[in-house]
């Protein structure tokens, strides 16, 4: 196996994109944690991405594509029948009713537990990305999560999630907040926003003070539902939370925020009415967050970082970001 700093694992998907009045369709390839390790290699971060593929031609593509942007796939997981779908109107958000999914019986969906030696696979990596859309799909996708993330802890990796919640999974019968706590107490990084990780890890959250919707509240809010994560999951050291806003179709006002050792840095805050694709924003973020931590950045160059990273992919077809490192660190 190719030796990476990083391994980013979750469901590979094809995203198509229709443009009904052209009878045409634009298709790319994404996924959360495939998104996150697109941004690394871009940046130069040696990076492996785990998920599951058939042994077919798309597969292939798709992995040559992966390549192309300097992912390893060395470590992919082969078998199964099919990559899963989703379909989304071009420029709309994942957290939009838009989302179709048409991923039941994917490879990666059929996994089941106990079927891969996640020890030998991790190899000798120094982080582990995850997403909280894993454990999302089925019970035994959230039972494998705790296989890998248990390995993961053995070889002593650093491990990183994100806490993002799409309403159109988590349809077997738990809740986020049965299954998530479980799996975050394993994390050393935990990134979302403060409202998900109210529904997820069942924070505090403040509505009534929310309601001002100022910005000092919202960042007093952070600040106190970090430091609750930190004290109710002893290995957590640092929390990010991404404050987005929209009030139009290409509408975005967004900043950020580094919770660490008691002390909240936050980003600039950025604002634009041409937003071109949102979706992978929170996943350029996330990448942002890891290659700041592994490049040794501090505490405020690695927010600094991570939020101009977010906001640079709000600016690029698709998936993926692949807006040079240069051109991010010129935004900060």
């Amino acid at each position: 196996m190719k030796p990476v700093k990083v391994i980013s694992f979750g469901e590979i998907l094809l995203r198509l994109s229709p443009e009904w009045n052209k009878n045409s369709a634009a298709l790319f390839v994404g996924g959360a944690e495939a998104n996150v390790a697109a941004a690394l290699g871009r940046w130069g971060t040696p990076v492996s991405y785990i998920s599951k593929v058939p042994d077919n031609g798309i597969a292939t593509q798709v992995l040559e594509q992966l390549e192309s942007l300097g992912i390893a796939t060395d470590r992919m997981l082969k078998g199964g029948d099919r990559i899963g779908i989703y379909f989304l109107e071009q420029g709309t958000d994942l957290k939009n009713a838009g989302v179709v999914y048409d991923r039941k019986y994917s490879s990666f969906s059929q996994m089941q537990p106990g079927s891969v030696d996640w020890d030998s696979l991790l190899g000798d990596a120094e982080w582990f990305h995850w997403s909280a859309l894993t454990p999302a799909l089925n019970e035994n996708t959230a039972a494998i999560c705790k296989e890998v993330l248990e390995a993961a802890t053995r070889k002593g990796l650093k491990i990183s999630t994100d806490l993002n919640y799409r309403s159109k999974l988590w349809q077997y019968g738990k809740q986020p907040f049965a299954v998530m706590p479980e799996l975050v107490q394993y994390c050393d990084v935990v990134m979302g926003n403060i409202w998900a990780a109210h529904q997820m890890l069942d924070t505090s959250l403040n509505t009534v003070a929310l309601e001002s919707a100022t910005k000092d509240t919202y960042l007093a809010e952070a600040a106190s539902v970090a430091r609750e994560i930190t004290e109710k999951y002893p290995r957590c050291k640092q929390v990010a939370f991404t404050f987005r806003f929209s009030n139009a179709f290409t509408h975005n006002l967004y900043y950020a925020t580094w919770y660490e050792g008691g002390a909240l840095k936050v980003s600039k805050q950025y604002e634009t009415n041409e937003v071109v694709d949102r979706v992978g924003s929170g996943d350029s973020f996330m990448a942002g967050l890891i290659h700041a931590q592994v490049s040794g950045m501090d505490a405020q160059q690695t927010i600094s970082f991570a939020a101009a990273a977010a906001w640079s992919k709000l600016f690029v077809r698709g998936d993926f970001n692949l807006t040079d490192k240069a051109d991010i660190l010129k935004l900060i």
